[in-house]
């Protein structure tokens, strides 16, 4: 045990003073540690920070404070080793390593109601550029101006498809990416448009306006009920913090009539 203690002990200062190079350790071992990333954390990187950052830096990032963690814990742990020392330290481990990936997925989730209103009106652009050019290219065209967070999902369906791929896939892919209202049927529509013949490809971009259009008035009612609600809610605080202050300065008149 006490030999344990020491190697820990030097393992800790030898990291500390950089003898030991957790980035170049990790690097290393880059293919078998990343078997430990979750299968979707390069989207939810790419959901939160767009592009700016490499998800492959946050997760080594990630990995190194797990590593500086662990290292802590296991000397307190060896220190005074018992079963529950011992779970509770596994615990605080993975809890801290498991936090990065919750940070993320939360972000998402509080960001899902902003994608929800971004993707009529995305839509709306590629129906505008599919009456010029086919579906493939339309999309290709639509990258650099659509907003950051579908980025990666479409640089990734326009791989797919430009490699052979002419199946749904691709398209059923982005929508279950981004699960918000309407996605997987818009994308279906799209994916049909795409395969469609000219002869018919007005008809099938008329349908494909008409629930883009639907699509952009459920999002403004959406967004006129949160105002609502929003000030709703601020007129009812208005009205009880007014309310409340008028009580106070009543109590305040009657305590000093009654004083005087």
């Amino acid at each position: 045990m006490e030999l344990a203690i020491i190697l820990v002990i030097v393992i800790a200062v030898l990291v500390f003073r950089g003898s030991i190079n957790l980035d170049e350790l990790y690097y290393e071992n880059e293919e078998l540690i990343s078997l430990l990333k979750e299968k979707d954390y390069d989207f939810y990187v790419f959901a939160k920070y767009g592009e700016q950052v490499n998800p492959k830096d946050l997760f080594a990032k990630r990995m190194k404070t797990t590593g500086y963690v662990f290292i802590i814990v296991l000397g307190v742990v060896l220190f005074d080793f018992t079963i529950i020392n011992f779970i509770v330290g596994a615990a605080l481990v993975f809890i801290i390593y498991k936090s990065y990936y919750s940070n993320l997925k939360n972000a998402y989730k509080k960001h899902l109601n902003k994608i929800d209103q971004l993707l009529p009106y995305y839509l709306k652009s590629i129906e505008i550029l599919a009456q010029h050019y086919t579906i493939p290219v339309a999309l290709s065209r639509s990258i650099n101006t659509a907003p950051e967070v579908f980025k990666p999902g479409l640089r990734k369906m326009i791989e797919k498809i430009d490699a052979g791929d002419s199946s749904i896939d691709p398209y059923m892919e982005f929508a279950q990416d981004f699960p918000v209202r309407d996605s997987v049927r818009m994308m279906r529509l799209l994916y049909r448009l795409s395969i469609g013949s000219q002869e018919n490809k007005q008809e099938q971009l008329l349908t494909f306006s008409k629930s883009v259009s639907s699509l952009q008035n459920k999002s403004r009612e959406q967004m006129y009920k949160k105002r609502l609600s929003t000030m709703e809610s601020k007129t009812m605080v208005m009205l009880v913090a007014t309310g409340g202050g008028s009580m106070v300065v009543m109590v305040i008149a009657m305590m000093m009539t009654m004083l005087g």
